[in-house]
């Protein structure tokens, strides 16, 4: 009897520790179903912007220089185009695929390449192809050199094209974009170089938006995530090195508007081709345009001394066309700006003052204004009677 109590009692001290045991496995499981999933990675060195203005739109540490990758390359292609629009070279013009470019960047290599053979000639048109579709560094050294001379000889025009161009954060130590820790440039200066390219050499710009290229036999794939799945989406270009994460220059024209978006910084593919979906989404969604004048409308006039006319109006140069935050627009305000009053002689159509747009949570925008008719000198009577005025009463 005794016995069979104590045999009760460890039984039943047992099933409790196997109820606790169960009930825990079972809060464990249900902890883990309840559990929200780790956020999404989200992009660094964001920018956002309206290709027609070129109103940085949203800037999230957009200033700050950080490692482009290979969107580094934007600028190696930008000067090859250059090139080719002075005629130095032609699409048909061949180099030659050094053994340094085949070793170090070509099929020796770990990089992206095209898969050129050493010693053999390349027409312009493939390695511009390759640089642009599969990112192939061997095509890019292979230009380098046969342009300049050599990969620094190259590196040298780039920096000094990025200086002319206002590329403020830009410096490149090669032309591929592989690490290097002196090789910066910020995103927003990104996005305005492919402004650049886009808005200058619109007839080479529709090769950002080839999916595929094939060449030596081998067939390899454009792997900007925005072609084919976001509407609209026609270039640019992927980055992607250790030291800085996987990025994207991307563009999309929707409704006959343009939108560049470039981000870094994300520590996988997926996790750049969600973002970049969420940014080009957002490029299109969270922004209103808004056009305020057309280019000739007459926005204002400017006060001129000891001219012909004491006043001249002012038109707009460009069309006017605000790109703001939706819901922003209504606190902003606009105001003319110049060197005045204005010294004549002045030209019928020479830029004279601008129109500054500003207001809260939005980046200020400026558009140039022109005379809207020539204004000459006055007659002698008229100066000799504004400097007696002036004598007495002052300006």
């Amino acid at each position: 009897m005794s016995f069979q109590r104590k045999f009760g009692a460890l039984a039943l001290a047992a099933l409790l520790v196997i109820a606790s045991a169960t009930e825990a496995d079972a809060q464990r499981r249900r902890s883990r179903r309840s559990a929200s999933p780790p956020p999404p990675a989200v992009a660094q060195h964001v920018t956002i912007m309206d290709a027609s203005s070129g109103a940085i739109l949203q800037c999230n540490d957009c200033n700050t220089p950080m490692p482009p990758a290979s969107m580094a390359k934007l600028m190696t292609v930008l000067v090859v185009l250059e090139q080719l629009r002075a005629r130095r070279i032609t699409m048909d013009t061949r180099f030659r695929v050094s053994e340094y470019a085949w070793r170090e960047h070509g099929a020796m290599s770990s990089g992206s390449h095209m898969f050129l053979p050493v010693n053999s000639e390349v027409a312009v048109r493939d390695l511009l192809q390759g640089t642009v579709i599969v990112s192939a560094n061997d095509a890019c050294v292979v230009l380098a050199e046969g342009i300049a001379g050599s990969e620094e000889a190259f590196v040298a025009i780039m920096n000094r094209r990025a200086r002319e161009l206002g590329l403020t954060t830009a410096h490149f130590r090669n032309v591929t974009g592989l690490d290097d820790p002196e090789q910066r440039i910020s995103s927003g200066d990104l996005a305005r170089l492919a402004r650049h390219i886009i808005t200058t050499y619109p007839e080479f710009y529709p090769v950002y938006s080839r999916r595929q290229f094939t060449f030596n036999n081998h067939t390899q794939m454009n792997r900007n995530p925005l072609l084919g799945a976001f509407p609209g989406a026609d270039g640019v270009k992927t980055g992607h090195t250790d030291d800085s994460g996987y990025g994207l220059v991307g563009s999309a024209v929707q409704n006959g508007e343009r939108r560049i978006i470039v981000f870094n910084g994300l520590p996988t593919m997926a996790a750049r081709n969600s973002e970049a979906q969420r940014l080009m989404r957002a490029a299109f969604d969270d922004f209103a345009i808004a056009q305020i004048a057309s280019a000739g409308d007459v926005v204002g006039e400017a006060q001129v001394r000891l001219g012909s006319h004491r006043t001249v109006q002012l038109q707009a140069k460009d069309d006017i066309r605000i790109v703001s935050p939706r819901g922003v627009r209504e606190a902003l305000t606009a105001h003319i700006v110049y060197e005045g009053p204005l010294r004549p002689p002045i030209a019928e159509g020479q830029v004279v003052a601008q129109l500054v747009v500003e207001g809260p949570n939005f980046e200020t925008q400026r558009f140039d204004l022109t005379a809207a008719r020539k204004i000459g000198r006055a007659n002698w009577f008229s100066r000799a009677f504004e400097g007696l005025r002036l004598t007495l009463f002052g300006p």
